[in-house]
């Protein structure tokens, strides 16, 4: 029998599809301190099993109906899992499909086929700001490439004291009251005078503002210069096929440590750092679990830090500019002592650290960043 190219182009789609069972990846270590989106996918995808007939003939169905050129970015998107630059599918966003009870928009159905299977909202969802969708509202034509969305992290409620450590901010190396080391106290303020001098460099050297600047540690040694980042986007990556930002393979590491060198290789497609109007997201594209520490993920009268855990796929808001405002009160000691520091967040990849870790602190988890943001 004669095939068309489009419907090679459809069958190759559906093998492409989200694995229904998940693939193991976001089921892992879901204990620690303060996880969010805690892993849900197995508990629904089993209870959907039996329509998976019914969703791969809608599915082909809808597919069917689809360009040809509009089928080639779809599976380009998919088949690289992101990986690859792939332009925007805009489909008709009103068109909705039913699967057993429940209906779906065109968009959030292709969603779900091929990257959550779990999914049942859009409310769940968060757009990249890459997209040509990215803030738009109610528009005829939507973008559906599925890797132009993320899913939004679900903050848990506050875990029991014992899971918490003291919030501790940057200090310049001046400060009359700068603590211990980091590995006496989990803190930061050993990075801040050597990461801060190659910034403050920058900024005193007349070059372009940055709003951030990002250093790249492995456990007590920063690797590399500091990134400065004037851009609203960055990707922080291991190995991206088309790769532009900071790449953390092209730095030179002298670390010999069997675990730091595993790690190091599942960072992969690593992190996407976005500025936005409400503030900082970082979406995660590795393959693995990445752990975030920062002050406005946590209530502003609170003067403890909980790490929280983000899945692949997963996007969460690090920074959030309103609550940073209500942070820097003017009375604040530890805020009035290091005004140009501002806030840090830090992000550990693969690697928890805290109270329900074997790690207490980030400098001896074995790859791990620290953005420290420009208050100017």
């Amino acid at each position: 029998m004669f095939r068309t190219k489009r419907s090679g182009l459809v069958r190759r789609l559906w093998r492409s599809r989200a694995p229904a069972e998940g693939d193991g990846e976001a089921d892992r270590g879901t204990h620690g301190s303060g996880g969010c989106c805690m892993g849900k996918t197995t508990k629904v995808a089993k209870s959907n099993a039996g329509s998976e007939a019914e969703l791969k003939a809608l599915t082909h169905s809808i597919l069917k109906k689809i360009k040809e050129k509009q089928l080639e970015v779809l599976l380009q998107a998919v088949e690289s899992k992101g990986g690859a630059r792939s332009p925007c599918l805009l489909l008709p966003s009103k068109v909705d499909a039913k699967v057993g009870q429940q209906s779906y928009s065109l968009p959030l159905l292709l969603y779900k086929v091929f990257r959550w299977p779990d999914l049942r909202h859009s409310s769940e969802l968060k757009r990249l700001s890459c997209c040509e969708s990215y803030g738009k509202i109610h528009p005829e034509l939507v973008c559906c490439n599925p890797h132009h969305m993320s899913r939004l992290c679900e903050l848990e409620s506050p875990p029991p004291p014992y899971s918490r450590y003291p919030m501790d901010f940057l200090k310049p190396p001046d400060s009359p009251d700068s603590g211990p080391s980091s590995s006496d106290t989990g803190g930061t303020t050993y990075s801040a005078p050597v990461g801060l001098s190659d910034s403050l460099a920058l900024q005193e050297s007349g070059e372009q503002a940055h709003w951030c600047v990002v250093a790249y540690w492995e456990e007590k040694t920063r690797v590399g210069r500091l990134y400065s980042v004037q851009e609203p986007s960055l990707d922080i990556f291991y190995d991206l096929p088309q790769g532009n930002g900071f790449c953390l393979g092209q730095l030179c590491s002298d670390n010999k440590s069997q675990l730091v060198q595993m790690v190091r290789a599942k960072i992969g497609y690593g992190i996407q750092l976005t500025r936005e109007p409400d503030g900082v997201w970082i979406y995660n594209r590795s393959c693995y679990p990445i752990f975030i520490k920062s002050a406005t993920l946590d209530n502003p009268d609170s003067r403890t830090l909980l790490v929280h855990k983000v899945f692949p796929g997963f996007s969460i808001k690090a920074f959030d500019f309103d609550k940073a405002g209500s942070l820097q009160r003017p009375n604040d000691h530890e805020f009035t002592q290091q005004p140009r520091t501002g806030f840090t967040v830090q992000i550990s990849f693969v690697k928890g650290w805290g109270q329900c870790y074997t790690r207490q602190f980030i400098s001896s988890c074995p790859c791990w960043l620290e953005v420290i943001f420009n208050t100017r």
